[in-house]
């Protein structure tokens, strides 16, 4: 380094790159060197907005720049992994677009060399950074929820289409990310259905169940042709429950003390009444700081210090995981597909390297 400041450099200057880019150069920690891609245009705007910061459509430059320590990817999905595995063997620290890469298969290829190397290797599951998602983290921890007994979530909006991923790989990552993170607990199996309306591209809406080995349930709704753009999650427990509609710009986490009883009637052991709970509504205060900028002081920080990002190589892997497996259902009719175990999966990376 050449001083205290991390040196980055950004490839993809293309739908999130400028936020990467805005970020990091507002950021005390970091210094951004250059920015890569192959459309001209994209890179004359980034000059016009950051003159200071070099521009090249030569992904080799930022690689073999010395005063560049880490590299953020954001293109698309296709050269997620080939990307991230130059800047590795390159020496470089990585931060990449969600999905880590394509398949499980190269995820776990990628974490061997960050491994190998000691580089930190995070994949850019943004929400995981959000204000909101981490009240709900910290409220589940807390017990403040009991037992939680489902997830749902709609996720819909009208586009963005996309060539190289289907709707589950666009949208749905969201949410396997968010339960992934908030739950003490892994999924054990996933059912999904999925459809295409638009011929020529994968699959624009699907609904996907995944199952756990307590009384969770989780389901996820995503939707490339809806009107209006939805974004609402529910989370329910035996204690509380909670909606979250992230297109809210205030109130956006509403935890409310409602729910059921079940009381065993003395008479007839196999006979329950069911009551019903109705307390108060209340709103936790969630900070406005912007999901990203708390994501990037993260990565700079993983990066002095060593330590594991949040969203590592290893939830990125556990995210694929689910994902392919969804897909597999896709082309089974929603056939349950069996997941890997957490450890077992940490093993098997293990044994690759």
């Amino acid at each position: 380094m050449q001083d205290s400041r991390i040196g980055l450099g950004v490839v993809g200057y293309g739908y999130w790159g400028p936020n990467l880019v805005r970020n990091f150069v507002s950021n005390p920690s970091a210094r951004l060197v250059g920015v890569a891609d192959l459309d001209p245009a994209k890179l004359a705007a980034s000059a016009r907005l950051y003159p200071a910061v070099a521009t090249t459509n030569r992904y080799e430059d930022l690689l073999k720049d010395p005063s560049i320590d880490a590299i953020a990817i954001a293109t698309p999905v296709r050269t997620h992994y080939e990307l991230a595995l130059a800047a590795l063997k390159a020496g470089k620290h990585v931060l990449v677009e969600k999905p880590l890469a394509p398949s499980a298969d190269l995820v776990r290829r990628l974490i061997d060399e960050a491994d190998r190397r000691g580089l930190t290797l995070m994949v850019d599951h943004t929400f995981l950074y959000t204000p909101a998602v981490q009240k709900i983290r910290e409220l589940v921890l807390k017990d403040e929820l009991g037992e939680i007994y489902y997830y749902d979530s709609t996720r819909s909006s009208l586009g963005l289409f996309q060539s190289d991923v289907n709707v589950i790989w666009d949208l749905a990552v969201h949410d396997v990310s968010i339960i992934q993170h908030i739950l003490n607990e892994d999924p054990v199996a996933v059912s999904a259905t999925g459809s295409c309306h638009v011929a020529g591209t994968p699959e624009n809406m699907a609904h996907i169940t995944l199952f756990f080995d307590s009384k969770c349930v989780a389901h996820v709704s995503v939707n490339w042709l809806s009107p209006i753009k939805v974004r609402q999650t529910f989370v329910g427990g035996s204690k509380k429950m909670i909606v979250y509609d992230d297109l809210e710009s205030t109130e956006k986490i509403k935890v409310y003390d409602k729910g059921i009883t079940l009381n065993e009637s003395s008479e007839k052991a196999h006979q329950f009444r069911i009551g019903y709970r109705a307390g108060d509504m209340w709103a936790p205060n969630i900070s406005t700081k912007e999901a990203l900028q708390n994501e990037v002081e993260h990565f700079i920080d993983c990066v002095r210090t060593g330590k594991p990002p949040v969203s590592d190589g290893f939830s990125g892997l556990r995210v694929i995981e689910v994902l392919e497996a969804a897909s597999r259902s896709i082309a089974e009719q929603g056939k349950p597909v069996m997941l890997q175990r957490r450890s077992r999966i940490r093993e098997s990376v293990r044994a690759t390297a």
